[in-house]
């Protein structure tokens, strides 16, 4: 059952890098969209912990754990939403999901984890596919545009990374990591409100904002919890690496719909990455 939770956690995640991409590609607020994801995953968070006949008690680790990496994740993925307004699908989620380099730099200075050649092996190669991405789409009408959103999504994947961290802190301090998102989902409410207001100014809610946040929420949701039983069945180093591997997802069903064209260059930069992932996760 490991292997079939992250399976449907790499599919809803593939899905969602295809819906952040339909949305930003518009330009609409990022802040009321993320606002709305918030309300939809917490109500359906609520659901899921009941329905799995948790206590709704929160103790103060949960708590703290929850709103820190709930603010860590939500700033993650409005950077990936922005960053998603002149990149390609394939390119950002190919970059967001090499998140697992950060998790090995920040584990070995704040958890004492050790670097072995191995896990070395792996980030040069991370970094190599880093590389080989870091060349100008076709969306981006300008190098400089194309630049901002490029390093928007490596702030977006060290974000991740952070949220990692705090979330591996949180389950060794004991915390049940379903109330961990519980907690984590109304973060995205107040962290897109602010962001829609102190950063975009506006605050218009529409028809579409709300049909794509209430598919995202969902998305969301499937994302988190179907991870989260891979978690508890089963070994991080099975269901991590294949959760992280979604940007294959993204990067068919984007070339499929014709939004993206897949090059000789971008399959390199999929397979270094692939492979990276791989040797990070057996490190």
């Amino acid at each position: 059952m490991t292997v079939a939770f992250a399976l449907l956690s790499l599919l809803f995640a593939g899905l969602l890098d295809v819906v952040f991409r339909r949305y930003a590609r518009v330009d609409r607020s990022r802040g009321m969209y993320v606002m709305g994801i918030g309300v939809v995953w917490s109500a359906s968070q609520l659901v899921v912990v009941l329905a799995a006949g948790r206590d709704l008690g929160l103790d103060a680790r949960t708590i703290a754990f929850g709103l820190g990496a709930g603010l860590l994740i939500a700033l993650a993925n409005i950077c990936l939403i922005e960053s998603l307004t002149h990149l390609d699908v394939g390119l950002a989620s190919t970059i967001y999901r090499l998140n697992t380099i950060g998790v090995v730099i920040l584990a070995a200075f704040l958890l004492a984890e050790p670097i072995t050649t191995a896990k070395a092996s792996g980030v040069l190669l991370g970094v190599i596919a880093v590389a080989l991405l870091y060349k100008r789409s076709s969306t981006a009408d300008h190098p400089r545009v194309f630049a901002k959103c490029f390093w928007l999504a490596v702030l977006a994947s060290m974000m991740r990374a952070c949220f990692g961290i705090v979330a591996k802190a949180a389950e060794l301090q004991g915390v049940d990591l379903q109330m961990l998102l519980l907690v984590n989902a109304p973060v995205w409410i107040v962290a897109g409100g602010a962001y829609a207001l102190l950063r975009e100014r506006r605050l218009r809610l529409t028809r579409t904002k709300v049909k794509y946040a209430f598919v995202s929420g969902l998305l969301i949701c499937g994302v988190a919890n179907f991870l989260a039983l891979a978690l508890e069945r089963g070994e991080a180093s099975v269901a991590v690496p294949i959760a992280n591997m979604s940007f294959l997802v993204a990067l068919l069903i984007s070339v499929a719909l014709g939004m993206e064209r897949l090059t000789r260059r971008k399959l390199l930069a999929v397979a270094t990455t692939v492979v990276a992932i791989i040797v990070l996760a057996h490190a």
